[in-house]
């Protein structure tokens, strides 16, 4: 099981429960209510593995395209 306190402090953004790390794939998102659910998004917000139903998928991807903004380098 993660450590959901280390990863939400290492996030580069926290949505709604969700946090969004950026890695060399694109993103990892962990929820962080229930850590067992995780997606990798591509910078395009295409899913690339996940443990998510596609529901939560889609909401996570609509959180990202909303966000992404705020987690580029400027």
């Amino acid at each position: 099981m993660p450590d959901v306190v280390e990863i939400a402090d290492k996030a580069d953004l926290i949505v709604n429960g969700y946090a969004f790390t950026k890695c060399d794939m694109g993103y990892r998102v962990l929820n962080l209510d229930l850590p067992e659910r995780a997606v990798v998004l591509s910078e395009e917000g295409e899913s690339l593995e996940t443990t998510m139903d596609d529901i939560e998928i889609q909401i996570v991807r609509d959180y990202f395209m909303k966000n992404k903004g705020f987690m580029e380098d400027e």
